[in-house]
């Protein structure tokens, strides 16, 4: 377990990867604090252990934690700061409504996020794209038309970081190459060395 202290923090924290490595971040506290911590939620991390050891996805708790990135993060976390505020203006908050609220906050998230990354791949790759959209989708991580535009799942914030980057990649070539032809795939190869890797693991990820 790697624990971060950062005196800025109002709030500790646990996360979990799914290669099941544990981070607390936390103000400045004392080691019966963090003890009492860990004790406190020692039910819920081996409950997520548990997951990665069947290899499952990893599951949150609503308005109590938000998956980002292949880890779960606590809704007191920085990188959850947009999200608790959705919730704190909700009149209703059932289950539906604080849904809806992780929802819009994926899709902020993506945009802050990702759009520097597509832009960042763009010039590496010299290829111009007319318009980067976001959406919600059930059957695949991205899409592009053939005006040019790229449209992208909101859903991938709660993937891995490396996984983006090769969806993105993957998007960005088909500017060149309408297809999944040899050319298409050695094109995504020169700037991801371990596509056929990544992809196979992008298969094994359900989209909810």
């Amino acid at each position: 377990m790697l624990h971060v202290c950062n005196p800025r923090l109002k709030n500790s924290y646990i996360s979990i990867c799914k290669k099941g490595f544990i981070t607390l971040k936390t103000p400045r506290v004392s080691d019966i604090f963090i003890q009492n911590l860990l004790n406190k939620k020692e039910v819920w991390i081996r409950k997520q252990l548990l997951q990665v050891e069947h290899n499952q996805p990893l599951e949150i708790n609503l308005e109590d934690e938000v998956l980002m990135f292949g880890e779960v993060y606590s809704i007191d976390s920085t990188e959850a700061t947009e999200l608790r505020r959705f919730l704190e203006k909700l009149k209703k908050p059932d289950e539906k409504n604080i849904l809806k609220c992780y929802d819009n906050f994926y899709k902020l998230y993506a945009s802050q996020y990702i759009v520097p990354k597509v832009e960042q791949f763009s010039k590496l790759m010299n290829l111009n794209y007319e318009e980067i959209k976001f959406k919600k989708m059930k059957s695949r991580w991205g899409s592009c038309s053939s005006k040019r535009v790229i449209t992208l799942n909101t859903q991938l914030i709660k993937i891995d970081k490396e996984l983006i980057d090769y969806i993105i990649v993957h998007e960005l070539a088909h500017l060149t190459h309408m297809n999944h032809s040899r050319k298409f795939h050695d094109l995504v190869d020169i700037y991801i060395s371990n596509a056929k890797e990544l992809n196979k693991r992008l298969k094994a990820i359900h989209l909810l």
